[in-house]
Order: C-alpha cells, then sequence, then structure tokens
C-alpha cells in the first residue's frame, strides 16, 4: 500500500513539473526605451531642451551633477524562448548647458561632430 501511494505522488510530481514551460510568464521592460535612429540624431552641441525633445527626459539625473544624464534601459525575458535579458546605458554629459559628450552601448552617427547650427 506504501508503495503505491509512493508511486501515485512521484508520478503526479513528475507530471506537474512537465507543466511548467506551459505558464505564461511576461516580459518586464524598464526605463527608456532608445531606438538606435533616435541616438544617431544627437549632435554635439545640443542644448538639453534639444536632447529632450529627441530621446525623452532622462531615466537618472545625477543628484550632484546636472549636467550628467543616464538614460537606461533593461529587458527582464519572462521566458527564455523568447529571448535573454539585455540592459542597454547611454551617458550624456553636458558642458554650458550643451551636449560634450555621449557614452553608451548605441553607435553614434558620423555627424555627431558636426553641431547643428553649421
Amino acid at each position: 500500500m506504501k508503495f503505491r501511494n509512493l508511486i501515485v505522488v512521484l508520478s503526479a510530481t513528475l507530471m506537474l513539473s512537465a507543466c511548467a514551460d506551459w505558464i505564461f510568464r511576461i516580459d518586464v521592460p524598464q526605463g527608456n526605451f532608445l531606438d538606435e535612429k533616435d541616438v544617431k540624431k544627437l549632435r554635439i552641441a545640443m542644448t538639453k531642451e534639444q536632447v529632450v525633445y529627441v530621446l525623452g527626459k532622462p531615466v537618472v539625473e545625477d543628484s550632484f551633477d546636472h549636467d550628467t544624464w543616464y538614460y537606461l534601459y533593461q529587458m527582464k525575458r519572462g521566458m527564455k524562448k523568447r529571448g535573454d535579458d539585455f540592459r542597454k546605458e547611454l551617458k550624456i554629459v553636458f558642458v554650458d548647458d550643451k551636449v560634450s559628450e555621449v557614452v553608451g552601448d548605441f553607435e553614434l552617427s558620423e555627424d555627431f561632430a558636426i553641431p547643428l547650427d553649421q
């Protein structure tokens, strides 16, 4: 009798563990989603207002340095078959309220060093 109960419990456990992939889990995006074409619109000497128009407000503004903005985006996948988790970062440094440096996971356009005024 005990052996029979053990077999029933083990088989039920194996069957239920096989159903684990059937549970739907959502992807969890967090932060600023930046499109590559929008990042390529950035130019040296752009004002903060122009950057906000192109990319939107940053997720993080440095509390001690108001001239450094961070755009962060993280995607945590609910299920592995939809891809891997990833994270993208973009840091913009301003000098005299104009873009002086852009560093991050995005490729800048060839015209980045040419200001919009010229």
